[in-house]
């Protein structure tokens, strides 16, 4: 297999120290910073040095068997990945997350730079398995998990995925007004906005959710929401998932439509009453949103496409 025909892109963040030192201009006016507040500045400058290590020996590793080219995750929204290529995420897992609903079924290998710091769901591989597992990877000799996506679309074209979950609400904390329909039944709710989980998101804020309703009320839920709580359900399942957070009961306003299964074949339909204050992004990136303003509708659904990870 000739590297100079194969190509991949190796996805990086920035670390804590970095974002400091962006914030404060210099390392010492950061360590000023966080030692004047009691914290340990040196955590940071140890989660940075070790994931440091870690990308200088992933990318020497990568260039054995391709043409490597080092992406920072802010410009994932806007990069144009290869069919082909092979997409190298030095995670958290967040990142692997949120490079996944930029792709098109590229093969994606979460590489764990920090086991000690990380537990690493979606990062099963560590920093030397590269060298026996991307010749692997690129001949098609690696398993692959499928991994359901959401997606929303809007009235006016506008499209944006999710790996975790979508919420659908208020840009603040006021009450998101809009139409909710799925299948027959429509109601009007005033609420705190609406998550629409994937298998792979079920035990994240999905689950908080759930938790928190059967707090609340101090019971034991029914053995299907008892389940959904305790498992999630499947990354490749068919079907996503939603709740609305919060719904207030009033004279215009209902509370029936507040939990449900979204399929391909019914799709959630929300149609917004929010003046100039309503928002939808996904896997908790506030950055990157759509608005969602008076009159506009959002069709959300299962997603065509579907990440792949390696095994």
């Amino acid at each position: 297999m000739d590297a100079l025909t194969q190509r991949i892109v190796l996805v990086v963040r920035t670390s804590r120290l970095e974002d400091l030192v962006a914030r404060f201009n210099t390392v010492e006016q950061a360590r000023f910073y966080v030692e004047h507040l009691g914290a340990d500045f040196g955590d940071y400058e140890t989660e940075h040095s070790t994931y440091q290590q870690a990308l200088r020996t992933v990318e020497a590793s990568l260039r054995q068997f391709g043409r490597v080219h080092r992406l920072d995750r802010r410009f994932l929204p806007n990069y144009l990945f290869a069919p082909d290529a092979l997409v190298v995420v030095l995670g958290q897992d967040g990142l692997v997350a949120n490079t996944l609903k930029y792709l098109s079924g590229q093969q994606v290998i979460g590489v764990n730079p920090d086991p000690a710091r990380w537990d690493g769901v979606l990062l099963p591989f560590k920093v030397a398995d590269l060298i026996a597992l991307v010749p692997e990877a690129q001949a098609g000799r690696r398993n692959l998990r499928q991994v359901t996506m959401a997606r929303v679309r809007l009235s006016d074209g506008q499209e944006l995925h999710a790996v975790n979950d979508l919420f659908i609400g208020p840009r603040s904390h006021v009450s998101a007004r809009y139409e909710i329909g799925l299948g027959e039944q429509r109601e009007v709710h005033s609420s705190s906005g609406v998550i629409v989980s994937t298998g792979l998101g079920s035990t994240g804020w999905f689950r908080s959710l759930i938790t928190g309703a059967a707090g609340i009320v101090g019971e034991a839920l029914d053995p299907e929401l008892d389940t959904l709580r305790a498992n999630g359900f499947p990354w490749e399942a068919d079907y996503l998932h939603f709740t609305v957070r919060e719904p207030f009961p009033s004279r215009t306003t209902g509370t029936e439509l507040v939990f449900g299964t979204i399929t391909g074949a019914q799709p959630l339909r929300l149609v917004s009453q929010m003046a100039g204050y309503g928002v939808i992004f996904s896997d908790g990136i506030e950055s990157d949103f759509l608005e969602f303003n008076s009159g506009m509708e959002a069709v959300i659904t299962v997603a065509e496409r579907h990440g792949r990870l390696v095994l």
